[in-house]
């Protein structure tokens, strides 16, 4: 029922929640007052729900939707969701359950690599599906705790809540190995001016900012003229790094490396016959015969997805010998492929790698994944939980062993490459080795094929292409059923094959950048702004006190 003036429920709110005048000086006759109060007025299970819903409609921001004014609804809700919330716990629960509407749509895909095999992992479909989303929702729930302990009034609350979010996402990005999936930033994808804010201060930093403008909003609910003055700033901080964006695309017109042309080869062949013991030999014949399609002799390298080859290539000297024959003169073939420890040793190894091959069907290098999937490449704990039934989805009972990790490789006739093997490239900061010469590309090969026609490869692909952005270098991706593409330095697609269709894209490679701030500091930009923004956000007095409704009684 309404809580109004007067009444008893009024009375109990008066002494637990916070109050629109300390947290925003209402105006009784406003829409925005009466929603904010409306929603600081929820009582706890009504909390945690609309907190749902507005992490769902944030969910739409990202790839492949890019719905960015969504944000500038659903982070000011869950500002006065958190300014309503009695107490740290209230405060915690509010943004878990903010982050689990947000990450149940953005990462269903996960779930449908399960049905691959259906029969052996049915049973883990709702743990993939809503176990996933409640664990990372910790992180989202922390950043509630962390802003309800430092709340204050005026713009400074906005800018606590966008600090606390972005360091709620730099330790998802870290913790336990990490998954940085569907942070805030990656919605500029879709907006390339904005998206180049990356190359000074990295995926973390421009995410702050955004929660930071999209926030600003929350205090148009309190004094008329400091509300605007605080909503106009987050607009036109936003303005002038799309201006600057836009003067950095327009300077360049996309040179590239003279004398190489690169060849992508996307099969398309579905994950349930990608190891079929029967197709095996009929999907290496396939890759092999769309590699040499006319055009080849213009060719610098092939290069095949991740585990293209469908078998053990260290052990079949033969498919590497095939491999070779059918390149030009100079040529590279550059293939995923498992590699393992000679055949009958003990204990036996593999890895996911990149094998480099030439004509005369010689493995010239090699790049082991050092970044592996838990339960997708090696069960974490697997002494405890192999007991439990819990196994790896992929093939084969050993698990994977990481590699030493990034690393540049010098290949004949092209620039030096960083690969990176699949989700390898979600990683910010982490594509490059610190030690060695700047690459002149980087090479991306993966297999999105457990994910179908889903928005799992789309996200991927858009956050493949934010590192070529934050490090100046052109990308270069091999997907076995999309996306594969080529992207320059600033992000642009050069070149793409699309979700689901077999094909060969021939694409000349863009040319590096020059070492740009964040490939220079890594994310000392994101830290500045952090701090700032922690110090900013003590700013103005505790938001605390009654909650004071309108005379009318809140709607």
């Amino acid at each position: 029922m309404p809580i109004r003036a007067g009444s008893n429920a009024s009375a109990s709110a008066a002494r637990t929640a916070p109050s629109l005048a300390e947290t925003a000086g209402p105006r009784p006759g406003g829409a925005i007052d009466r929603f904010a109060a409306r929603l600081m007025g929820l009582s706890r299970w009504r909390r945690f729900g609309a907190a749902i819903a507005f992490g769902v409609l944030a969910s739409l921001s990202v790839p492949p939707l890019y719905a960015a004014p969504l944000l500038w609804l659903a982070f000011p809700a869950l500002y006065w969701l958190l300014v309503g919330a009695r107490g740290g716990r209230a405060a915690f629960f509010t943004g878990w359950a903010f982050g689990f509407g947000f990450f149940v749509p953005g990462l269903y895909w996960v779930s449908w690599a399960l049905t691959v095999d259906l029969p052996r992992f049915f049973w883990l479909i709702p743990f993939a599906l809503a176990g996933l989303p409640a664990l990372l929702g910790i992180f989202t729930g922390l950043a509630g705790l962390a802003f309800h302990g430092m709340r204050r009034a005026g713009w400074g609350g906005p800018l606590a809540l966008a600090a606390a979010w972005a360091l709620a996402e730099w330790l998802r990005g870290h913790v336990l190995t990490g998954f940085p999936w569907n942070l805030i930033g990656y919605t500029w994808v879709g907006w390339l001016p904005v998206l180049q804010g990356v190359s000074v201060i990295g995926i973390y930093g421009l995410s702050l900012l955004t929660v930071a403008a999209a926030t600003l909003p929350a205090t148009l609910t309190g004094p008329r003229r400091q509300g605007f003055a605080a909503t106009a700033a987050g607009v036109a901080l936003f303005a002038a790094i799309a201006g600057w964006g836009a003067w950095r695309l327009s300077g360049d017109a996309g040179g590239v490396v003279p004398g190489v042309t690169l060849r992508l080869v996307q099969p398309n062949i579905s994950q349930t016959d990608k190891w079929s013991g029967d197709k095996r030999i009929e999907n290496f014949n396939k890759q092999l015969a769309m590699s040499a399609a006319p055009g080849l002799d213009r060719v610098s390298a092939v290069i095949w997805s991740e585990t293209a080859v469908p078998f053990t290539l260290s052990w079949e000297p033969e498919a590497q010998k095939a491999l070779g024959a059918i390149l030009p003169p100079g040529a590279l073939a550059l293939v995923g492929a498992t590699r393992a420890t000679p055949y009958g040793t003990e204990p036996l190894q593999a890895w996911n790698s990149i094998y480099a091959v030439d004509r005369a069907g010689t493995v010239l290098a090699t790049y082991d994944k050092a970044h592996l999937v838990p339960f997708g490449e090696y069960v974490p704990l697997r002494e405890l939980l192999a007991p439990l039934g819990i196994e790896k989805i992929t093939a084969g009972s050993v698990d994977f062993s990481p590699g030493p990790g990034p690393r540049t490789i010098d290949l004949p006739g092209l620039p030096p490459v960083s690969p990176q093997i699949c989700y390898e490239a979600i990683f910010p900061g982490a594509v490059l080795d610190p030690s060695a010469p700047r690459p002149g590309w980087m090479l991306n090969v993966t297999n999105d094929g457990w994910y179908g026609q889903t928005s799992g490869p789309h996200q991927h692909f858009a956050i493949a292409r934010t590192r070529a952005v934050e490090e100046g270098l052109p990308l270069v991706r091999a997907a076995n059923t999309g996306i594969s593409g080529v992207v320059d330095a600033y992000g642009r697609v050069t070149g793409e094959i699309a979700l689901g269709q077999a094909g060969i894209l021939d694409a000349a490679l863009p040319a590096a950048l020059p070492e740009t701030p964040y490939a220079r500091w890594g994310d000392a930009g994101f830290w500045l702004l952090l701090a700032l923004g922690l110090l900013l956000g003590r700013v103005g007095r505790p938001a605390r006190g009654t909650l004071r409704p309108p005379a009318a009684g809140l709607p």
